[in-house]
């Protein structure tokens, strides 16, 4: 294992990566912890930050190439800057189990699924887990 493929990427893929690891774990920590703290809502609103990070800067990254410079993982992209405020506005107005999966949704697809791939071989992450 060895940082060195990731710190020598584009500082969008830096940013990317260190942001979608920091939201996976904030998020596995929100799904276990109780729902509806002031806590809860605190480090809600620094996942959807995190989120926005991701999201954001993956305009930025060009590796996966399907229509022109774009990819599926930019319609996730954008599907996340929707459901992100739709979240909040769900939790606002106490439709919590809306509010429930689309927060669930959003840490399955855009984070869970979409960070496997980012181990694909021949990809940065996977060249940090296992070198090459």
């Amino acid at each position: 294992m060895s940082l060195a493929p990731l710190l020598g990427a584009p500082l969008a893929v830096q940013l990317h990566a260190y942001a979608a690891l920091a939201a996976f774990v904030l998020g596995i920590v929100q799904l276990a912890r109780v729902k509806g703290t002031t806590s809860h809502r605190a480090l809600g609103y620094l996942w959807v930050g995190l989120m926005l990070v991701v999201a954001l800067t993956s305009f930025w990254i060009h590796e996966l190439r399907l229509w022109g410079s774009w990819s599926p993982i930019h319609l996730l992209s954008i599907l996340t800057l929707v459901m992100l405020p739709y979240g909040i506005v769900m939790a606002r107005s106490h439709i919590l189990i809306a509010h429930k999966y689309t927060m669930i949704g959003m840490f399955t697809g855009a984070l869970l699924i979409a960070g496997i791939f980012t181990f694909a071989p021949g990809r940065i992450m996977s060249r940090v887990l296992v070198g090459g």
